[in-house]
């Protein structure tokens, strides 16, 4: 694929908006504090060609400037304080729009698949920079030869977890489409108490097992072999009658608490995910895996948090056990870890986290902004994995004014057991999509008994 970048543009807030810095909550600065990369893909309609003096990166560009102005946040840099500490200065630098052609059409690209080789299609990030000079949002317009066009966007980890991006991304949607704003951010990050000391500990201790280092292949001191192992990137679809002979399967395969309720698509889903990824690596039965599960707590806290909290209100936990019960016992156990990881993540556990976190001397060792490769960062490969799920949040309809798009999905990931569930291109036929990342001596056994083993 030849991409020709042909401009390259720095968009700020339409209007002046706040000034100064503003703390980060522990949750902002730990995991992933790089960029998250996601892309639309778009056919237009032989109508919107009709309309000559319409532009569709000026429109863009126009709608960015002025959606900034209630995200403002999104306009300014992180800086680092110190003890690998960050903080926000909303200081309206702009975030950074990108217009490239591309000589292919979009029948070219085929199922959409996450590919390196669609990494023209995304801004670039120049990471040897320093991290106050780098834009919080990198959007890219890449228009192909046939007339259909992508809209890639990168967002800071640091400052907005998927929930926020996905709210900034369709209030951007909404106002190029020339509606208004439909539900503003909620920007005050004192909820998790940002910027304060430590204070008392909690009457309640709660073991945080997310904070340690994952298990180790056995007879391994280290990780240093599995992150240098080459990698490949699969989309593998279930259909809707896979999906529900899966939740079937958990739930009758396993007792659960008394009167408890059922296991859900992800418990059931990420449960066969896992145990397949133990077969295909050719894990021993005493080999300790775990497997990482991202928790919404906006609606777990007490009270809740606006659904509107911009910012990082997920949290990943663990899920754990020996290789060898996922694979003989029924899929239900590996639902119950899931399950039982998933609800700990309660008001008082979130707040003991920030409390852990804020005793910290430095929290280098628990931020991953490292390149595939590296010896540092933390490292979810094998033999465990992550499962983040899109299931529920409102990923597809993103209009910009040209209609629906016909694909929506994650950028590159060429991470070892990074995986996430999406629900399948048609929203509510109730399919699913796994994006799956793993060492390429696995693929094919992963495939086999993903498939295979759907009784």
């Amino acid at each position: 694929m030849t991409v020709t970048y042909e401009a390259c543009y720095t968009v700020k807030p339409m209007e002046p908006t706040k000034c100064g810095r503003v703390p980060l909550s522990e949750w902002d600065q730990i995991g992933t504090i790089t960029h998250v990369p996601t892309i639309y893909f778009y056919r237009l309609s032989q109508n919107f060609h009709l309309f000559p003096n319409y532009t569709i990166a000026s429109n863009l560009k126009d709608s960015l400037s002025r959606v900034l102005v209630p995200f403002y946040p999104l306009a300014g840099r992180l800086r680092w304080i110190s003890n690998g500490r960050l903080e926000l200065d909303c200081n309206a630098m702009g975030v950074q729009f990108v217009e490239a052609q591309s000589s292919s059409s979009l029948e070219d690209l085929g199922d959409f698949s996450p590919s390196s080789e669609h990494h023209y299609l995304f801004p670039r990030v120049d990471y040897t920079l320093p991290i106050h000079e780098l834009p919080l949002v990198l959007a890219q317009l890449t228009k192909f030869k046939c007339g259909g066009i992508s809209i890639s966007m990168i967002i800071s980890h640091a400052v907005a977890d998927g929930p926020s991006a996905l709210h900034f991304t369709r209030e951007w949607a909404r106002l190029a489409r020339g509606e208004t704003l439909q539900k503003v951010p909620f920007l005050d990050r004192k909820v998790f108490r940002a910027g304060e000391p430590p204070s008392v500990p909690l009457t309640k201790c709660h073991v945080h097992t997310e904070f340690d280092h994952p298990p180790l292949l056995l007879g391994q001191t280290n990780n240093s072999e599995e992150r240098k192992k080459k990698t490949t990137v699969a989309i593998l679809k279930l259909s809707k009658f896979q999906v529900e002979t899966l939740r079937k399967t958990a739930n009758e395969s396993w007792n659960r608490p008394r009167n408890g309720r059922a296991y859900t698509r992800y418990e059931s889903v990420t449960g066969h995910v896992w145990r397949s990824a133990c077969k295909a690596r050719g894990h021993k039965e005493e080999q300790p895996t775990a497997v990482g599960i991202c928790v919404d707590s906006r609606s777990r806290m007490e009270p809740p948090l606006p659904k509107e909290y911009f910012g990082n209100a997920t949290l990943d936990v663990v899920a754990s056990s020996l290789a060898g019960d996922l694979m003989s016992k029924p899929l239900g156990y590996a639902s119950s870890r899931i399950r039982e990881a998933i609800e700990r993540v309660n008001d008082e556990y979130v707040r003991s986290g920030v409390e852990f976190l804020k005793n910290q001397e430095d929290l280098s060792r628990f931020q991953d902004l490292y390149a595939v490769g590296s010896e540092k960062g933390p490292f979810y490969g094998n033999p465990n994995l992550g499962v983040v799920s899109w299931l529920t949040l409102p990923i597809y309809g993103v209009d910009f004014g040209w209609g629906k798009e016909v694909y929506m999905g994650p950028g590159t990931h060429d991470f070892d057991g990074d995986s996430l569930l999406l629900p399948g291109p048609d929203g509510d036929d109730g399919s699913l999509l796994l994006a799956l990342c793993l060492q390429v001596v696995h693929m094919d056994a992963f495939k086999k008994h993903f498939y295979e083993d759907i009784e």
